[in-house]
């Protein structure tokens, strides 16, 4: 039998999945392990097991076998992609010193020295000194190396998740350009470590030697070891191919090669990606991220717990349609549409701006969620439909930006995440931004880019532009309503994109009184 299929291990934030796809992007099997609870030791911290993410691993490999869908024999490769931002310190034998900090983690650490110097005095003159004091407060290395010092000083990597799974899949130190998006000394510009005279350094003090080797998405990591292969039953051997992190996999693996294609992700966090060849900050100081394609750029507006939110409407208040689609056996997605299509576009009115948890510059860090224009008309209905729809024009708010600062416009999008599998979602997506919107071909469109990565680098595919041509498709359009789009934009243009101006002082006072402030 000819190897020529692809493993990939795709790491997310709820679950971890090893799927096998073909060379033309299809998928052959897939085993799906939930990940169990996070924990919260205080309020706000987020921490797990890193042990945990590789048990998973290898229990979803395990569980891929013994289906006896797909031989071992056919695999020519493995890639690997994993949650952002989620970062562990590791011993030299690549043991964890302490538990894994989440991505979603919000513990800050206060009182740092601010970065001083030159760049101290360039980022006075030109505003940016407050950017600079987030991100110090931010950053995961900072918390521990202030708070827990000797679990730093004991450190001999500091990895994100990808960089540990890799090491336990090949024993080597090493890790993707594609998976470096975090609080790094990174120069995302150059896609590398920063040059010693980086500001990063000072604002992210840590020894070089704690930072692993990185290579290019496509290049080889290393060959699955032994070990490895007992614990996961992937053939020891194998290459494993870099790919890059979930968000950027899934932006390829979704079609979204080129500036004028945006992907759309309806995940825990919602965000608006293009790719694109040259670097551009869409917030300053904000960089693009490593793209899934060596020497490219992923440009990103974040809605933080975008989809979060509608799995907070669900719980709170969609026990009806839950109770009522276990009783018919149907999918619980299709009464949750059917609430969404009772209710006119626009919501009659109730109009919802995002920011449950809200960021550094889109908004201020300040910011809360709002929603406006509360009549008696207005039922849990229409709040579920405000919520798909705050979320559409906040993504639309990033993608007017994208627009503005890289000169590209976006013609068309493609939606992936859980929340694409709602068709009222992606009608009223289109219906907002006004341009066509596709699902891809497949769910797993994260796995899908990982594959793709792998394809290539193992010569499966010439280029990208082939891979990304001759694995992805698109699943079903919906074109937007020409009635619906008016109603939208007059809404967005005189309404939503003045709410954050005019409620902002508000937001600050909440922040203040509800920290023991006086107002």
């Amino acid at each position: 039998m000819y190897a020529e299929n692809i493993l990939a291990i795709d790491n997310g934030t709820q679950s971890v999945r090893a799927i096998v796809f073909d060379p033309r992007g299809n998928l052959l099997a897939k085993q799906q392990v939930f990940l169990p609870p996070y924990s919260s030791p205080v309020p706000g911290w987020i921490e797990q097991d890193p042990v945990v993410f590789w048990n998973a691993v290898c229990e979803a490999c395990q569980g891929l076998w013994s289906q006896g869908i797909v031989s071992k024999e056919s695999i020519v490769a493995v890639a690997l992609t994993t949650q952002r931002a989620t970062v562990i310190n590791l011993d030299k034998e690549g043991n964890p010193l302490r538990p894994a900090i989440l991505w979603m983690d919000q513990r800050r650490a206060e009182g740092l020295q601010p970065v001083g110097g030159l760049w101290g005095l360039a980022f006075k003159v030109s505003g940016a000194s407050k950017t600079v004091a987030y991100l110090q407060a931010e950053a995961e290395a900072n918390w521990i190396r202030t708070n827990e010092k000797a679990v730093w000083e004991k450190t001999y990597k500091y990895v994100f998740l990808s960089g540990y799974l890799t090491y336990l899949l090949t024993e080597k130190f090493i890790d993707s350009i594609g998976c470096q998006v975090g609080y790094m000394p990174f120069d995302y510009k150059r896609q590398a470590w920063g040059k010693k005279w980086d500001w990063k350094w000072k604002a992210v003090p840590m020894p070089r030697e704690y930072l692993l080797d990185l290579v290019p998405p496509g290049s080889m990591l290393g060959e699955i070891t032994s070990q490895a292969s007992q614990a996961t039953g992937i053939p020891a051997g194998l290459p494993l191919i870099a790919a890059a992190a979930d968000k950027a996999c899934e932006v390829i693996g979704s079609g979204c090669l080129e500036p004028h294609i945006g992907g759309l992700s309806y995940g825990t966090a919602a965000t608006i990606n293009t790719t694109h060849k040259k670097y551009v900050e869409v917030i300053p100081l904000i960089p693009p991220y490593p793209a899934a394609v060596p020497n490219r750029y992923t440009l990103e507006i974040q809605i933080y717990r975008g989809y979060w939110m509608v799995d907070w409407f669900k719980r709170e208040f969609g026990l009806q349609e839950k109770r009522l689609a276990n009783e018919r056996g149907i999918p619980t997605e299709d009464l949750f549409d059917n609430l969404v299509q009772s209710v006119p576009p626009g919501s009659e009115g109730l109009i919802l701006q995002p920011y449950w948890s809200p960021g550094l510059k889109m908004p201020g860090p300040e910011a809360k969620g709002s929603i406006i224009g509360f009549t008696d008309v207005h039922t849990r209905a229409h709040l579920y439909r405000a919520i798909l729809e705050g979320i559409a024009y906040a993504l639309r708010d990033g993608a007017d930006r994208t627009t503005r600062r890289s000169g590209v416009n976006i013609q068309e999008l493609r939606v992936a995440g859980g929340g694409s599998q709602s068709n009222a979602a992606l009608q009223l997506t289109a219906d907002i931004f006004n341009l066509p919107v596709a699902r891809p071909h497949i769910y797993e469109a994260s796995g899908l880019g990982a594959a793709i990565d792998a394809a290539v680098g193992m010569g499966i595919h010439p280029s990208f532009e082939a891979a990304v041509a001759d694995m992805t498709r698109v699943g079903e359009w919906f074109e937007p309503i020409p009635e619906n789009h008016k109603i939208y934009d007059d809404y967005y243009r005189n309404i939503y994109l003045k709410m954050y101006d005019k409620l902002n002082p508000l937001y600050g006072a909440i922040h203040r009184i509800s920290r023991g402030g006086i107002s």
